[in-house]
């Protein structure tokens, strides 16, 4: 499940970062993470897949809501970081226009 999510989340990403005309708010950024975190996770399945061999096929259900669980988890952290990483840049002003406006 960890794999399945964050695979969907890097596509859905890396097809808004590919329909838009700029970048600026560093979708590309956030495709790599994802991209990273599904590279991750199939590497993992191919080690667990080699270890349980057929009973990987059939995991439990504990065990599928853990890794659902895991995986959304994986995406919010991935968001929260590329959030953290676009008020630091800022890309448009808006921060910094934000506290300006409160200091004047």
């Amino acid at each position: 499940m960890t794999l399945l999510i964050t695979v969907f989340a890097a596509v859905y990403v890396t097809v808004r970062w590919y329909r838009r005309e700029d970048d600026t708010m560093q979708l590309g950024f956030l495709a790599l993470m994802y991209w990273g975190a599904s590279l991750m996770w199939l590497v993992d399945a191919l080690f667990e897949y080699a270890e349980l061999k057929a009973d990987y096929f059939t995991p439990a259900i504990e065990d599928m809501a853990n890794d659902a669980f895991l995986g959304f988890s994986a995406v919010a952290l991935g968001l929260v970081i590329w959030l953290v990483r676009l008020l630091i840049t800022d890309p448009r002003g808006s921060v910094r226009k934000a506290l300006i406006k409160k200091d004047v």
